[in-house]
């Protein structure tokens, strides 16, 4: 990082570093694009083309504009600006210029999702909401750090990353409240709101209150549960309703039910920020490179088994709930809605955090098949 200081960088070559940053997230993210469109499940490959390539470059980017002093260089270059804000606003411009990177990679890949899925998405909107998605989470990211660099964690590498690490735990708990500012959401009324509140009852599924998700045009029906014990909020497309019947919505959320119980989000959030404590570590001559490396990379290996075993635990939970036909059934349906082929390995990767969705199906279906008697409501 560069550090803020009466001297700013010069402007000039970050600039251009941005535009090159921008023009390289598109080639890669058009590049992707075709070859994606290409492949069998398409669905899902760009799920894993977002995490895979988009995101670590996305990441690359801010770190080499945070180097090049873009945000000092361009907040000096502001007049006026005060000395309390000062910290905040170059964060903020940091992180929103790798969100522009993201955007421009991610541009050319919304036809193809579109395509993919038979949608009518239109891609002015779909870049809209991700633009305010990225200005959101640029603001939040910028007040919650910018403390950690005025104060001891700045001068030690290690010392911010573990700052940063107790942030991201922070944001992640605190999603609740931030889902809402970044998505246009709306509490459930009426028939929704009862029918919601007796498929969680069936399913399972303690949360404190449930807002709804707007992706009319984007056709997505999922759902999603966040937040801090005792503080569990759960978020449902528009479309969850109206795509699923209750047997297979109460499915769906007796998953998401197992999921909490078996920790599945934890897992994977410790994982990351233990592995990449132990990477900076390692880069930073924090101790010995070699058995730093090698400890990131176990714990990385290890978490994410436990991360995959917490989504077989999920669904044993689910079975148990709703029955292990009704799971694989509202599996399968899912995978249909969202145009997804269920993919299967005869060898688990054991760099992936998720379980291939034809293996799940194919263990349920290996497992009991009774129902309880409110399967058929």
């Amino acid at each position: 990082m560069v550090p803020l200081q009466a001297s700013s960088p010069p402007l000039g070559p970050a600039v251009a570093a941005l535009v090159g940053l921008v023009l390289l997230g598109m080639i890669v993210g058009t590049v992707g694009n075709a070859v994606v469109r290409r492949l069998s499940n398409p669905v899902g490959k760009y799920r894993l083309l977002y995490a895979a390539v988009l995101f670590p470059v996305t990441i690359i980017a801010y770190g080499l504009l945070a180097l090049l002093g873009f945000g000092p260089a361009l907040v000096g270059s502001a007049p006026g600006v005060p000395d309390v804000l000062e910290a905040v606003l170059t964060n903020f411009v940091d992180f929103l210029a790798a969100g522009l990177v993201w955007i421009a990679a991610y541009a050319p890949t919304v036809r193809g999702v579109r395509d993919a899925r038979d949608v009518e998405l239109s891609t002015r909107s779909a870049l809209a909401k991700m633009a305010r998605y990225v200005i959101g989470l640029s603001g939040f990211a910028a007040v919650l750090i910018a403390p950690l660099k005025v104060v001891s964690f700045g001068s030690s590498p290690i010392g911010f990353t573990i700052g940063l690490a107790l942030v991201g735990v922070i944001i992640l708990y605190v999603s609740p409240w931030i889902v809402p500012f970044l998505r246009e959401t709306s509490e459930p009324t009426g028939e929704s709101a009862e029918r919601l509140s007796t498929l969680r009852s069936h399913a399972g599924l303690d949360v404190r209150d449930v807002r709804v998700l707007d992706t009319d045009d984007e056709e997505t029906a999922t759902t999603l549960v966040r937040g801090p014990p005792g503080y569990r909020r759960l978020f449902v497309t528009s479309t969850f309703l109206d795509a699923f019947d209750d047997e297979i919505a109460t499915a769906l959320l007796a998953i998401e039910a197992g999921r909490l119980r078996s920790h599945v989000f934890e897992r994977r959030v410790s994982t990351v920020l233990v592995a990449g404590v132990a990477l900076i570590a390692s880069v930073t001559g924090m101790g010995q490179r070699w058995l730093l490396l090698g400890t990131s990379f176990v714990v990385l290996l290890v978490g994410f088994w436990a991360s995959r075993r917490g989504i077989r635990t999920a669904d044993e939970y689910a079975s148990e709930r709703v029955g292990a036909t009704a799971v694989a059934e509202a599996l399968d349906r899912y995978a249909e809605i969202h145009a997804m082929e269920p993919s299967r390995r005869r060898i688990p990767n054991p760099l992936s955090v998720n379980v291939a969705l034809g293996d799940r199906i194919d263990r349920l279906d290996r497992g009991t098949n009774s129902r309880p008697p409110w399967s058929t409501i």
